[in-house]
């Protein structure tokens, strides 16, 4: 079992520290107490996440960087176009998220149903990335 420190939760997790310390504190993430030190078991974090692997979680960030820290690792599981613009449905564990794109932005990210995609969480907005992002 892969124990993370609270530093390398959060940053599984894309949250504060102090957030995922307060989680752990509140019994709403599994994790472990040692002394000062929160310890979580890695594999149980991302399945919260809905990722098959931890590998998939830990995804590295979108090219460019982004501002966004509520990204969620997923699959495409539909994807239909009406002239200009795109639905796309990303499957995240046993949840669906739909967002609704550019036809343009779609193809340039080159998405697919089956691939993965993140579905990247600003306050109200949802948006759409792929691994190889390019500007």
């Amino acid at each position: 079992m892969n124990l993370l420190d609270a530093r390398q939760a959060a940053g599984l997790l894309h949250l504060n520290v102090k957030r995922v310390q307060q989680l752990a504190r509140e019994g709403r993430l599994p994790a472990t107490r040692v002394g000062r030190k929160w310890l979580f078991p890695e594999r149980e974090l991302a399945a919260l996440l809905g990722a098959s692997r931890a590998d998939d979680a830990k995804a590295a960030p979108v090219s460019g960087g982004l501002s966004a820290r509520n990204r969620l690792a997923g699959r495409v599981s539909g994807l239909a176009f009406d002239g200009l613009m795109a639905e796309v449905r990303i499957e995240i564990g046993d949840q669906e998220l739909v967002s609704l794109i550019t036809r343009a932005s779609a193809e340039r990210l080159g998405l697919r149903v089956g691939g993965p995609a993140f579905a990247v969480i600003k306050s109200t907005d949802v948006l759409v990335a792929t691994e190889e992002t390019s500007g």
